[in-house]
């Protein structure tokens, strides 16, 4: 389940993996779709990711796809996950030249962050 909110000047999406979703690549093209248009919408405001507990392959896809999308827009993007496996997984596979990812374990300094790179 895909949230949105927007605090002080940054746009924040929450990721909930429920189990009982679909998963697979139309899975991921649906998320990724749906976090683009909100990017879009949003730009050039900051965006964080956050997502809950351990992320599924599914939803890493999306936001890997989000952060090449925030990388060509020039578009500030973070991501926050309390799952250690979660953070090395994004960093690991967040080759955009030029743009790195940035992965935090907690969502209130991910957008303190944001806030502030903005200013």
């Amino acid at each position: 389940m895909l949230t949105y909110a927007l605090e002080r000047g940054v746009l924040v999406l929450t990721l909930e993996d429920e189990g009982g979703e679909e998963s697979g690549p139309r899975a991921r093209d649906v998320l990724a779709t749906r976090i683009g248009d909100l990017v879009h919408v949003h730009s050039p405001m900051p965006v964080v990711i956050i997502l809950g507990g351990d992320a599924a392959e599914t939803v890493i896809s999306a936001v890997l796809h989000a952060h090449r999308l925030c990388s060509r827009l020039g578009v500030l993007m973070s991501v926050a996950t309390p799952s250690a496996a979660a953070r090395r997984a994004l960093v690991a596979e967040a080759a955009v030249p030029g743009a790195r990812l940035v992965v935090h374990a907690r969502a209130d300094i991910a957008i303190a962050t944001a806030v502030t790179a903005a200013v």
